[in-house]
């Protein structure tokens, strides 16, 4: 019982109180006339003092006394919220008071009386639950600033410095979940999940940075947002030391120490240490590309792969190399054109251990790839005209430029189209003189490597006659 449940009964005693004569004194006054009432008062004066009045008072006028006095007012005292000794002293105190109402056989002027006294009483309780609410609401301040926790868990242990604290823990060892969203009927264990749920339905975000305008619906994910603006990141690997600015992130982390991979396709099995992970591969699955180019319309399953596409409208490349400063679209493309510099080879063909690279970008896997074909045979890339079949992919478009009748590679100084650039490079030679082939017999050099070959058969010859 609370303390409020306290005040409105004493109120309620103090209302019936005024409203009812007790049965055994209405009785009397209809079977006596007045005269006999007074000679009955003449002859028993009502007891004042507590010891006067269990000495004097008959048996049957005490079996009425207790009905008068509420069994409330005997068992509330001890339901309290006061702890101390001098509370407990003051209200037994009252409670005496309260059992020293004058007897049912007084006159109509001692009657009033007795109502005086009752209300004075209860006006006494008003007061005293007045103070006790404020006595309460007091330690509960002074358990907040102690860190004094008196409410204990018997499930788990926990400590609690409010009762009503206590009350909402339970839940979640009952599974109780008294508060439920009108839009979707989820259920909740307390008031305050359930308002921050009802944002999601409204749309509401109270919640705003003052550094970029943006909104949240949780004061939580704004103390996370602040994190990028303060660059705090207040949690620490202890494996390798780095820092994440969130608790999730730096989970996410610890499962590459672990190994731990809890997120599973459930088409391949393959497991994943995060769930964004699992989401980006699923889609390899189902062919969703969600993500759109705005210019050509072209789509993407990964929000990074929309980003580097969309460097091919803007023009932007943010990777430069230190050495030459060349600037690339992609990281990818940049690490391949460091292996310029490096002269690193990664990529070795088993077969006949040659290390390949391109003319541009160096030792990439798919050029590894399209040499193994060289051995095997495999030709996978085949002509729908005429059934021809290629080794390489841009061989095929190479091809296929023949049935087409598309040049797109032009020469800037005679106008002269090429079905490819390679074809486009060996005709700007006649305009620049270069002659990059070289005959290591005599030094001669020529435009073109099949002119070299044609030429080495010459000194072949001499060494055959001779």
């Amino acid at each position: 019982m609370t303390e409020e449940d306290l005040c409105n009964q004493q109120k309620n005693f103090r209302v019936e109180h005024e409203k009812q004569e007790p049965p055994h004194y209405k009785k009397e006054q209809e079977d006596q006339e007045p005269a006999q009432i007074k000679e009955e008062q003449d002859e028993r004066e009502p007891p004042r003092i507590k010891e006067e009045h269990e000495e004097q008072e008959s048996p049957h006028f005490k079996e009425e006394q207790d009905e008068l006095v509420l069994p409330q007012i005997k068992e509330e005292p001890g339901e309290l919220c006061i702890s101390q000794d001098e509370d407990q002293l003051d209200l037994k105190q009252e409670t005496d008071t309260l059992m020293e109402i004058p007897t049912y056989e007084e006159d109509e002027k001692n009657t009033d009386q007795q109502k005086t006294d009752s209300e004075r009483v209860c006006k006494k309780y008003e007061s005293q639950c007045d103070s006790d609410n404020f006595f309460s609401f007091l330690k509960s301040g002074e358990r907040f600033h102690t860190g004094e926790k008196q409410f204990s868990c018997k499930e788990c242990g926990g400590s609690f410095s409010q009762i009503s604290d206590l009350k909402r823990h339970m839940r979640t060892h009952t599974g109780e979940k008294p508060f439920s969203c009108i839009e979707c009927a989820k259920g909740f264990s307390d008031l305050s999940s359930l308002k921050t749920h009802t944002r999601t339905h409204t749309g509401e975000k109270p919640f705003s940075c003052k550094e970029c305008d943006k909104s949240f619906n949780r004061i939580s994910h704004l103390k996370t947002h602040m994190r990028t603006h303060t660059g705090e990141k207040p949690f620490s690997c202890e494996e390798c030391k780095q820092s994440f600015s969130q608790i999730s992130h730096l989970k996410t982390h610890m499962r590459t120490h672990t190994g731990e991979k809890p997120f599973s396709c459930i088409e391949c099995a393959k497991g994943f240490s995060d769930l964004s992970s699992l989401k980006k591969h699923t889609r390899t699955h189902t062919g969703e590309k969600p993500f759109s180019c705005k210019e050509c319309d072209k789509s993407f399953s990964q929000i990074s792969n929309l980003k580097t596409h969309m460097r091919t409208h803007t023009g932007e490349k943010p990777f430069s190399c230190k050495e030459c400063k060349k600037s690339f679209s992609r990281i990818s493309y940049l690490q391949i054109h460091m292996r310029t510099h490096t002269g690193e080879k990664p990529f070795s063909c088993k077969e006949c251990k040659k290390s390949f690279k391109c003319k541009k970008c160096f030792s990439q896997i798919s050029h590894l790839k399209s040499h193994m074909r060289t051995h095997t045979g495999e030709k996978p890339f085949s002509c729908i005209e005429c059934n021809k079949s290629f080794s390489r992919s841009s061989s095929l478009k190479t091809h296929m430029r023949i049935h087409t009748g598309e040049k797109p590679f032009s020469c800037k100084e005679c106008k002269k189209s090429f079905s490819d650039v390679s074809a486009l490079k060996k005709h700007m030679r006649t305009h620049t003189g270069e002659k990059p082939f070289s005959c290591k017999e005599c030094k001669k050099c020529f435009s073109q490597i099949s002119n070299l070959k044609t030429h080495m058969r010459t000194h072949r010859r001499k060494a055959f006659f001779l």
